[in-house]
């Protein structure tokens, strides 16, 4: 499904540049924002057109993306009243970026199923700068005929595209994800602590362990701007425990335990009650200065 009009809904801080990459890459696309000038933005920047609705922007597109904010915005975008699914023909394909629950994963791809439409539930991990440099992992659920049908547009602005299993399996998949960050963050935020107070130089234990088996992306991409106390970008605090609350609601629908996630996820509402609502994640070091 390499040509055709695509359309793309919800610019935000991933979204706006996902879009862009398939402009870039010579497709034809309409966008769609909450916010117009957003959109208008957009248009500016990359060309293409921006309409007034998610049904507008998906009408006549072979394929959707979309990239919003939680559940209530899937729902809204995809199935409301104006949303995306009603416009869109058959055979076409909505493909939610968003990270949500795989309930609301479920529920869209049943309801666009009913009309002929495919449907990928396709969460990323990257951050901004991943969307920026076209380097996402999308991790998606959904059935292979429908996702052998996008994927090729989905690697325009992903590093890896990978089939995860039926509906929903993309949302848990990333819930995976996010559990694995939240202990990463807490354990690399007491490792620098740690070196601070035992008067190392952190920078110097990071470059060294960071070739070791401490190693991984947040120690390599978080790991100075933690010793630098800069915490004004990337992923937010406020998204990361919207994230955690759902990786908590699936793991008690399905019996995992998940103690170190409780816990960060605490940790976090402290940040929050600190002023950090749209610090980054790596912020979690702060309680531990005092």
């Amino acid at each position: 499904m390499e040509s055709g009009k695509l359309a793309f809904l919800g610019l935000g801080v991933m979204g706006f540049p996902m879009a862009g990459h398939l402009a870039r890459a010579g497709h034809s696309v309409v966008v769609y924002n909450r916010t117009p000038a957003k959109a208008a933005q957009w248009v500016e920047k990359y060309g293409g057109s921006a309409a007034p609705t998610p049904a507008a922007a998906a009408a006549d597109a072979t394929l959707v993306m979309m990239c919003v904010g939680n559940d209530d915005d899937v729902r809204a975008v995809a199935l409301g009243p104006t949303g995306a699914v009603a416009a869109m023909r058959a055979g076409s394909v909505l493909v939610d970026h968003t990270t949500a629950s795989a309930t609301v994963a479920r529920e869209v791809h049943a309801a666009a199923k009913a009309r002929g439409v495919g449907f990928l539930d396709a969460p990323v991990s990257g951050g901004q700068a991943g969307a920026e440099n076209g380097k996402l992992t999308i991790m998606v659920g959904g059935e292979a005929d429908v996702f052998a049908r996008a994927e090729g547009v989905l690697a325009h602005y992903a590093r890896a595209v990978t089939l995860m299993g039926g509906p929903g399996s993309g949302q848990l998949t990333k819930m995976v994800n996010q559990i694995c960050i939240a202990g990463l963050v807490q354990a690399l935020s007491e490792g620098i602590n740690f070196a601070q107070k035992a008067g190392l130089d952190a920078e110097r234990v990071l470059d060294v362990i960071g070739k070791g088996a401490a190693q991984s992306w947040q120690m390599d991409n978080r790991g100075k701007t933690m010793v630098a106390d800069k915490f004004d970008f990337g992923f937010a605090v406020d998204w990361m425990r919207k994230d955690l609350a759902i990786c908590s609601a699936e793991a008690r629908s399905n019996g995992a335990a998940l103690p170190v996630t409780a816990l960060v996820d605490q940790f976090y509402a402290r940040i929050q009650a600190q002023g950090g609502r749209r610090w980054d994640t790596s912020s979690l070091i702060r309680l531990l200065r005092g």
